[in-house]
């Protein structure tokens, strides 16, 4: 959990622009700076893999178009920024096995800049313990949800990607629609409501200016440790929770027994594994998970995981380059995948279907797909709802997987389903 200081540095990236623009958002004297450069080329995020043991770094997202256009796909402008990173030098960090809450910062230069630090420490760890007696999440307003594709409209693309699958053009295309709630939110409070029906080990609540980005996302992306072993772990394949034991019991076996569900997830591991191939060391690239079925309070999953080594030389911006957009939000090849969802959805993406999470000090990184996210602006929320599009999906199956997995996010809005 943290938040800017007068010292701390946003970073953010216009996909249509091509550009970078840094800024100090708690200091007025400092005007913002926009240069030419791709999110992924800054320098601010540095070498992967360090010594330096810090929960510290970067703190954002980094949005669908921003890799569209790294990778010279079409692309339509999201409206929001296409990434948003936030320097943080503190923070306080929440063990929830020990009930622990720890503060971390980074010291100014001399013996004042150490005991602001530790003044902060102190302060802000008292004012946490009053916070967590805080009230639950008040009840969401009744809103109205409105999708840019309605269930005949969905069916008829799915129909077109079946198509270019069948002439040969892609093995998978991960086919999305967009949901729009007008209305003013707070971003806080839907978290809170999100995070009580939707826990999840790679959730957040991310704020910058007038955008957040409100996710319980249940797909690590990437991750980077201290001894440079990369690791990503995609999820494709789901089947939604029931009530009955014996029933659940019966969608999770049947999930791992699809025939469908298995090839669209191999296809995935597979695309990942070239990524992987592309920037790690010769021969570390393996597959240490494969089909494993993990459990939401909305859904199963079918989850895989692909790991090796960074190789010499690679940074934490060109690694994150070589894998992203992710394949799991794209489908395969990725590059014609993405060229022909280009042409059948109607709306932008933005941070859905990109990936947020920390860029460590110390050369780590944990970055989330951003999926089951709603992203808050003044104008009202927006969800990105989708699924893994093979040679043999069902329309009216994937039609009802869009809609359990876009169910907890309009009930954390307050909408109706669309």
């Amino acid at each position: 959990m943290a938040a800017a200081d007068a010292g701390s540095i946003l970073l953010t990236a216009d996909a249509a622009a091509g550009t970078i623009t840094r800024s100090r958002p708690l200091d007025p004297a400092r005007r913002p700076e926009t240069s030419p450069g791709s999110i992924f080329d800054v320098p601010e995020f540095g070498a992967a893999g360090g010594v330096e043991a810090s929960p510290l770094g970067w703190i954002g997202w980094f949005g669908y178009e921003a890799g569209a256009r790294h990778m010279g796909v079409p692309f339509r402008p999201s409206g929001v920024p296409d990434a948003a990173f936030l320097r943080v030098d503190r923070a306080l960090v929440f063990d929830h096995a020990t009930g622990a809450v720890e503060a971390h910062w980074r010291d100014e230069p001399g013996e004042e800049g150490r005991e602001a630090g530790e003044a902060w420490a102190r302060r802000t760890l008292a004012e946490a313990m009053r916070a967590a007696s805080a009230p639950a999440p008040e009840a969401a307003r009744p809103a109205s949800a409105r999708i840019h594709d309605d269930e005949a409209g969905y069916a008829e693309m799915i129909d077109a990607c079946l198509a270019r699958i069948a002439a040969g053009d892609a093995y998978q295309l991960c086919l999305t629609t967009r949901i729009e709630v007008p209305g003013a939110f707070d971003p806080v409070a839907v978290h809170r409501r999100l995070r009580r029906t939707s826990p999840s080990h790679h959730g957040g609540l991310l704020r910058f200016g007038g955008t957040a980005l409100v996710s319980a996302s249940p797909e690590r992306f990437l991750a980077v440790d201290g001894g440079r072993r990369i690791r990503t772990t995609p999820m494709k394949g789901t089947r939604p929770r029931s009530a009955d034991p014996g029933e659940d019991a019966r969608l999770a076996a049947e999930l791992l027994a699809s025939e469908k569900e298995r090839a669209e997830n191999i296809m995935i591991v597979d695309l990942m594994r070239n990524d992987l191939g592309r920037i790690a060391a010769l021969g570390t690239v393996h597959v240490p998970e494969l089909h494993l079925v993990e459990s939401y309070p909305q859904v199963h999953q079918l989850v895989s995981t692909v790991a090796a080594r960074l190789g010499n030389g690679i940074g934490l911006g060109e690694a994150i380059a070589a894998c992203f957009p992710a394949g799991s939000m794209t489908g395969a090849p990725k590059r014609s995948a993405m060229t022909i969802l280009h042409g059948l959805e109607s709306s932008p993406r933005g941070p859905y279907a990109g990936a947020f999470g920390v860029l460590g000090f110390d050369g780590t990184a944990d970055l989330a797909m951003g999926i089951r996210s709603i992203v808050l602006t003044p104008a009202g929320a927006t969800i990105g709802t989708g699924g893994g599009i093979t040679a043999l999906s069902v329309a009216a199956e994937e039609i009802e997987e869009t809609r359990v997995k876009a169910r907890a996010l309009l009930a954390a809005l307050g909408a109706a389903p669309a």
